[in-house]
């Protein structure tokens, strides 16, 4: 590809995207038909449709597209429902939960935050009765989930700005209001993507013994392997580099449980902002 972007920004809908083609000059990659894509040298961003299915084969798409960037940063950016905020206002995702599947993820919070943050609730059903304190979409577990197998969890982001609520219910939400709502939060994605560009710089791995000695006891694919390196990696920027003890006791043998494993590690570990 002519491009060589850092920083990926996914949105469901053509009019949450239109605001960022303006604001950071992209030009629609012509040759590329499954999804509308759209560049600069530094950014690319997807339109990948509505719904969880369509942002989860979106965000496969053009990282395959790209492959090879060294820690891309990720970012969902799009509009959510919510009982009482303010619309207008935004937040950045701390939690997100798929109300369909039930699994939960914990994106890691390691900047300074340019607005507040909030749980996400992910439904494959616009949720319209406004009855629980969550942001509601329709992308962001599938966003997530599917992001993490290609960055690292400090660079994969979802913003969220509240277009609807109790007395604002979504019947009444256009395609100019959604336009409006987004142009009008640039900012803060701006101060986010900054934030975001320092955190890749002290993120080179350095050589690991963990991983050499993990890989030589257990079995690992080619692909476990990569998702072990940026666990690792995670595990050292969220405990600074604390040592990390495996219970031999477990018996671990096998790549997937090994990771499972680390994976409840990190999500244990207290983050403080």
């Amino acid at each position: 590809m002519k491009h060589r972007p850092e920083i990926f920004i996914y949105t469901a809908l053509a009019c949450e995207a239109k605001p960022l083609v303006a604001h950071y000059r992209l030009n629609k990659e012509s040759r590329i038909q499954p999804f509308n894509v759209y560049c600069n040298e530094r950014v690319c961003l997807t339109v990948t449709g509505l719904g969880k299915h369509a942002m989860a084969a979106g965000v496969a798409y053009t990282q395959a597209l790209y492959f090879g960037v060294e820690n891309p940063i990720l970012i969902n950016l799009g509009i959510a429902g919510h009982r009482a905020e303010a619309v207008g206002a935004p937040f950045i995702g701390h939690k997100i939960t798929d109300i369909d599947t039930g699994r939960k993820f914990y994106p890691v919070l390691a900047y300074s935050l340019p607005c507040a943050s909030a749980a996400i609730l992910t439904a494959s059903i616009p949720q319209l009765n406004y009855d629980h304190q969550y942001l509601c979409d329709m992308e962001a577990s599938a966003f997530y989930e599917t992001a993490i197998r290609f960055s690292t969890g400090e660079l994969i982001q979802c913003v969220k700005i509240v277009s609807d609520n109790q007395a604002r219910p979504a019947d009444s939400l256009d395609a100019k209001q959604v336009i409006d709502l987004i142009a009008t939060n640039i900012d803060v994605l701006d101060l986010l993507m900054d934030e975001l560009s320092r955190l890749v710089m002290p993120i080179i791995p350095e050589p690991d013994d963990r991983f050499e000695q993990l890989v030589r006891s257990c079995r690992f694919t080619v692909t476990e392997q990569s998702r072990l390196k940026k666990l690792l990696l995670t595990w050292q920027v969220l405990t600074d580099s604390r040592p990390l003890e495996i219970d031999t006791a477990l018996g671990l043998r096998k790549g997937k449980d090994v990771l499972c494993w680390l994976e409840r590690q990190i999500e244990a570990v207290e983050v403080t902002l």
